[in-house]
């Protein structure tokens, strides 16, 4: 796992990440696992800014940021191209700078009378053992939006930095401080799409540097990235193709590798293992990562995919993924809300009319569902929820069926018990009574929240090109310039239902990039087929591991009799709440691997227990 740490103050421990570098002309801040050349500082007197990951920036427009910092203009050292931690100092004031998506998380703690910082919120832990919060980890599970605690984080004494935040450092205290907006401004569709082709074509341009490369090609999304980066040279272009899941991505795919020079193609063929929730028998093959991972459910899938990259690969190279992509180019209905709320009431009821005939329903049944949430804000709905916790637990319906909300409660407060239920209830109106800044658009508050949520699961991708593969793993809808570029267009441009995903049609129609029949697809595969099939071939594993020795039922996160009720439906091929197990299953995975991690820091020479 890569991971950087930092201290600000002194202390007489002798204290480093296990294995760790320290960064060239800085004082207490290392990073693990990182090349060296992923690593740059430029200075000037006490002033200093070092870049870690994949940043567009060369030296020189490094060193012009320099007065910047002088300045206290932080979102300034956020707007290269690729994803990467700034940590930035001007004499006694530290900045660290994650990036949007939370592909670079920023934790910090008080540790021996010193603030100390982390990408890694397990390895702060590990510094005197401090234990998971079960009610951070609740939340994390009922409700999917990593800000809803704000800076708590689901290891006690270990603060996080929320989205849009920085953490800052000077000799009054640590705090975390706003850089984004919580609201970007409405730019029109056809103003932005321009923009948001730039970005996504500096994204891609920036992680080519003569390694091998390959790329999903399946989706709209991820063929884009493909041919992107078959402008600039050879591809290896791959593309999931089981029986099973009975959609048009191979075909597609083939068509495409067919009109786009530097494009070779392979199909990864399905096999009775790649299916959800393979292999969990076996916890020691997978990574460990920070937090609770959506990919270990998925491991197997993932693993065929490199597999056939690097028997097509003399050497590790990069891979780039489609990861995101749903969640800036286009948007959920659930937008109608805000429509509602600012009164653009013909507008939302054709777009209503629109949602509806995708889903064989009536417009008044979409305007009903979103009718609530545009009554109320964040605040307002936060309380809402905890008002739900402290009553009776639900019968399950599809969340489709449920009405729109801010933070939908997921399936996986009705399993916890009725203790948890209450705790997490106190912390919500707890969080609804110090929230200030809100975004006044539900569709702004979502974006965020989604992508926070997939920048945390895409680490986790990472790790297993990672281990064993020696693959860099990409995500270029994640970059902090692409997210800005595409959430500045209004959710109901981006999730019309007249067209679909309209920005990157839009952004790529006449360049010469993509071929016609591609921007003119309108489908979209899917992998339930693998979901059903691997709940009801796993589901012996799935019991054993939330049943009577499951850590999340010791804390009370889960109780055995719902989750044996939803496999037996899994089984019976009965709709269920694949979304919870999901991340139920990913939960007990990590609190499993958190009692044999490896250490995270040498003391005076020897290793610290992590």
């Amino acid at each position: 796992m890569r991971w950087s740490a930092g201290r600000y103050g002194t202390t007489e421990e002798a204290r480093r990440p296990q294995g760790g570098s320290a960064v060239p002309g800085l004082e207490a801040m290392w990073t693990a696992g990182w090349p060296a050349g992923r690593v740059r500082t430029a200075s000037d007197g006490p002033v200093s800014l070092t870049v870690i990951g994949d940043c567009g920036a060369d030296d020189d427009q490094l060193a012009a940021r320099l007065p910047a910092i002088r300045a206290g203009r932080w979102r300034e050292l956020t707007r290269w191209p690729g994803s990467y931690l700034a940590v930035a100092r001007n004499a006694a004031t530290l900045a660290v700078i994650g990036d949007l998506a939370g592909q670079y998380p920023v934790y910090w703690r008080n540790h021996g009378g010193t603030v100390w910082w982390a990408t890694s919120a397990a390895a702060l832990a590990a510094l005197d053992g401090a234990p998971v919060d079960p009610t951070a980890l609740a939340a994390h599970l009922a409700l999917a939006q990593p800000d809803v605690l704000g800076q708590r984080s689901l290891l006690r004494c270990v603060n996080r930095v929320p989205g849009g935040h920085l953490l800052l450092a000077d000799p009054s205290a640590a705090r975390a401080v706003r850089f984004e907006p919580a609201d970007y401004g409405r730019t029109d569709l056809l103003v932005a799409a321009a923009t948001v082709g730039a970005a996504l074509g500096e994204a891609v341009a920036t992680r080519l540097d003569g390694r091998p490369v390959s790329a999903d090609l399946a989706g709209l999304d991820s063929t884009t990235l493909a041919c992107l980066a078959a402008q600039r040279g050879p591809v290896t272009a791959v593309t999931f193709a089981d029986d099973r899941l009975c959609d048009d991505d191979l075909p597609y795919a083939t068509r495409t590798a067919a009109a786009v020079p530097n494009l070779t193609h392979h199909a990864v063929p399905g096999t009775a293992h790649t299916v959800y929730y393979d292999g969990l028998d076996n916890l020691g093959r997978l990574p460990v990562t920070d937090a609770p991972n959506a990919y270990a459910v998925t491991a197997s899938i993932k693993r065929a995919v490199l597999d056939t990259v690097a028997a097509h690969h003399p050497s590790p190279g990069l891979h780039l993924t489609g990861s995101a992509g749903d969640a800036v180019l286009s948007a959920p209905s659930s937008y109608l809300a805000d429509l509602l709320r600012e009164r653009q009431h013909r507008r939302a009821w054709s777009h209503a009319l629109g949602h509806a005939r995708l889903r064989h329903t009536s417009a008044w049944s979409v305007l009903g569902r979103a009718r609530p949430a545009s009554r109320t804000g964040l605040a307002g709905a936060w309380r809402q929820t905890a008002a739900e916790l402290r009553g009776p637990v639900r019968e399950w319906v599809p969340q489709a069926f449920r009405p729109v909300s801010w933070t939908p409660l997921l399936a996986t407060a009705d399993w916890m018990s009725p203790d948890v239920r209450h705790q997490l209830a106190a912390a919500l109106d707890g969080a609804a009574e110090q929230l200030h800044d809100a975004p006044v658009r539900l569709a702004a508050w979502s974006d965020r929240q989604d992508l926070a949520r997939l920048g945390a699961d895409t680490t986790g991708w990472r790790q297993l090109a990672a281990e064993p593969y020696g693959i860099d793993l990409v995500a270029p809808y994640l970059d902090n310039e692409v997210i800005r570029a595409c959430l500045a267009v209004p959710a109901d441009q981006r999730g019309t239902p007249s067209r679909y995903k309209p920005l990157l049609t839009t952004a790529f129609t006449g360049t010469g990039v993509l071929p016609d029949f591609v921007l003119t697809r309108a489908t979209k595969g899917g992998f339930n087929a693998l979901a059903y099939a691997g709940l009801r071939e796993n589901a012996p594993v799935l019991l054993d591991l939330l049943g009577p020795s499951s850590r999340l039922a010791a804390a009370g996160l889960v109780t055995e009799a719902p989750v044996a009720r939803m496999l037996q439906r899994a089984a019976a091929g009965q709709p269920t709440a694949q979304g919870a197990l999901h991340l139920a299953v990913a939960a007990e995975v990590w609190l499993r691997q958190q009692e044999t991690a490896p250490a995270w820091w040498e003391v005076n020479s020897r290793v610290a227990a992590g």
